[in-house]
């Protein structure tokens, strides 16, 4: 029980920061209409399923259309 108290303080901002992360993510999905790869749906499901960082990061590398 002594280890959880020691790795605490860590592992709330990181928690924090990945829900941040998921819902930034949730938000711009559902608001843009183009995606370089894949559809809505598609990028709804890998965000959800994969809802560590690596959802939301596969995301913004593979699916985010640059505007401009």
């Amino acid at each position: 029980m002594e280890n959880i108290h020691e790795i605490l303080p860590f592992l709330i901002p990181l928690v924090i920061a990945e829900f941040a992360l998921l819902g930034y993510t949730l938000w711009h999905i559902l608001t843009h209409k183009n995606y370089k790869h894949g559809n809505r749906t598609l990028w709804l499901i890998v965000s959800i399923a994969l809802m560590g960082f690596a959802g939301p990061i596969l995301y913004f590398i593979f699916g985010k259309e640059e505007t401009g």
